[in-house]
């Protein structure tokens, strides 16, 4: 079972903020959407570049290099020009903290 990866205070990630963390390996992206966190691996489905720094408008990011939309919430891919979903990861908050894990292994 993979362990819990800390990301940031709660209160130093407010709503509609991403942060990137290495979570065994895989870059991460945490976000605070409407003051719940969710997580997806930092890559577009399209080409593998990274996606955090996108556009995000309430729970759909815009992949930066080719416009291709995922739901933060679910990973779905939203439009082309990806057609595969995002992977996603568990979040909780503990002692004030967001944490992450990858729990692809377990």
């Amino acid at each position: 079972m993979s362990d819990w990866t800390d990301v940031e205070a709660v209160g130093a990630l407010p709503p509609g903020e991403v942060k990137v963390v290495d979570v065994d390996g895989v870059m991460v992206a945490v976000f605070n959407i409407d003051g719940e966190f969710y997580a997806i691996e930092d890559v577009c489905t399209h080409d593998g570049a990274e996606i955090a720094s996108g556009c995000l408008i309430d729970d759909e990011i815009e992949c930066p290099r080719h416009g291709a939309r995922f739901n933060v919430r679910t990973g779905e891919v939203l439009s082309a020009p990806a057609y595969e979903d995002l992977e996603t990861f568990e979040t909780r908050v503990e002692n004030h903290t967001v944490q992450v894990r990858d729990n692809r292994w377990d």
